[in-house]
């Protein structure tokens, strides 16, 4: 009897936006679907968060805001959705993100107004370094016989006000490469390693050798393969070639020369080394849909990555050796999925990465961060040197509007928009910067 008056009451409640069940201009049947945001012990709830309400079906997207509980109601016909949320706050002089993502949310007949849908907050921080850029899916052969895919590259930038170090930052991917197809991690529909707090790192992991550091605004072009002059081959390709440029070259890890040749023009100073742990004579990193993130290990790397206990097999499998990657040791993560597949699973965190970016390869398309226009525009003298009229994105784009390449060659300083959603964060680019 209690739990009718309660559902009654809720609908009667609801009945300001919609009925609990109701039906659309078009004639379908409706259902008011309640998102409830959980955040962190002792964090408070905050009105007007925007939640989305995602439908593969028809990648129609709904918004709705929250109110003063944290709770967010939205009106949709029958179909499986995917809710998420992003909080962003300044504490004490720090940002904090908090990130959540609820997939396979199934809107039936019997579904339950009653029954709100709970959406768990991860808090992350935000970081003076960022992935700018993202390079993995290759170019067109000018002779239209295929694609050239080994000249990807990752571009790091300093997003911050302070000179950054890069010193202990570290390069890895998970294990599995793609996000398409059976995922082995995912138990009762949750990432197995999520409650332990750690990211899988499979192959290997590169690092620097050296002393790095990045002023306030300026960037680091690392090239993950092939760091010579690709354009001598392929006119659509990149051009490592560039004393500034570092690259991840270790033949005594990774031996294979078809992916790792000679680089030119890259001095050794600026060669990342690798420990590489699992199979393989080349580091993998998928062409259409890596999970690629960027980290700062708090013990020896050395230790870290022969300690057994740090050590996970993917599906039990001793070939698919893969290293526990602490979620507080992240920097920043990218999680990128295969552009019309149905079946894509995440595989970093929430806490880590709160959504994803869809790609094409065989392209020449990249994955760029966008702009925050308001941290942009606040950069005293810049306003003038903006340059708008963006069009390089595809499918999705910068809704700044702004060029950030185009305002750098003329004297801007950018600010990258950092939520650790790459669903906000990036957008794909027809054309990979370093052609520019």
């Amino acid at each position: 009897m209690k739990k009718n008056l309660f559902y009654l009451l809720l609908c009667m409640f609801t009945m300001a936006f919609n009925s609990c069940s109701d039906d659309s201009d078009d004639g379908q049947k409706t259902y008011a679907v309640i998102v409830q945001l959980a955040y962190p012990d002792g964090i408070a709830t905050k009105e007007k968060i925007e939640v989305s309400l995602y439908s593969a079906a028809n990648s129609a997207t709904y918004k709705a805001e929250t109110d003063a509980t944290g709770k967010a109601v939205f009106t949709v016909i029958a179909g499986v959705y995917e809710a998420s949320a992003t909080d962003k706050r300044s504490i004490g002089g720090v940002a904090y993100i908090y990130n959540g993502l609820k997939s396979n949310v199934s809107v039936t007949d019997q579904w339950n107004v009653a029954i709100p849908v709970d959406i768990e907050l991860k808090e992350s921080k935000t970081n003076q370094i960022v992935i700018k850029e993202l390079y993995v899916g290759g170019c067109q052969k000018d002779d239209g016989s295929g694609t050239f895919i080994n000249d990807k590259y990752v571009i790091l930038y300093n997003n911050s006000e302070a000179i950054a170090s890069l010193d202990k930052i570290c390069l890895g991917v998970t294990l599995p490469y793609n996000s398409n197809g059976t995922n082995r991690d995912y138990v009762n529909g949750v990432l197995s390693y999520e409650s332990e707090g750690w990211i899988p790192a499979g192959t290997g992991i590169w690092y620097f050798t050296n002393s790095v550091s990045l002023e306030p605004g300026k960037q680091i072009v690392i090239a993950l393969n092939n760091a010579v002059d690709n354009t001598a081959l392929y006119s659509k390709s990149i051009n490592f070639n560039n004393s500034e440029y570092y690259c991840t070259y270790d033949l005594t890890a990774y031996a294979n020369t078809t992916s790792y040749p000679t680089p030119v023009g890259i001095p050794a100073s600026h060669h990342m080394k690798a420990y590489h742990y699992g199979t393989g004579s080349a580091w993998v990193i998928s062409i259409n849909s890596p999970a690629f993130f960027i980290f700062s290990p708090k013990e020896d790397l050395a230790d870290f990555v022969t300690n057994a206990s740090k050590t996970s097999y993917y599906n039990n499998l001793t070939s698919q050796v893969r290293k526990k990657v602490p979620v507080e040791w992240v920097v920043d993560g990218i999680e990128v999925f295969r552009k019309d597949y149905t079946d894509n699973n995440k595989r970093l965190t929430a806490d880590v990465d709160g959504g994803y970016v869809y790609y094409t390869d065989g392209y020449g398309y990249t994955l760029y961060r966008n702009v925050d226009k308001e941290a942009t525009l606040a950069i005293e003298g810049n306003e003038s040197k903006l340059i708008y009229s963006y069009s390089l994105g595809t499918e999705t784009t910068d809704i700044s509007g702004i060029d950030a390449e185009a305002s750098i060659k003329n004297g801007a300083r950018i600010v990258y928009k950092d939520t650790n959603n790459s669903t906000n964060d990036f957008h794909q680019r027809s054309r990979a910067s370093l052609r520019n």
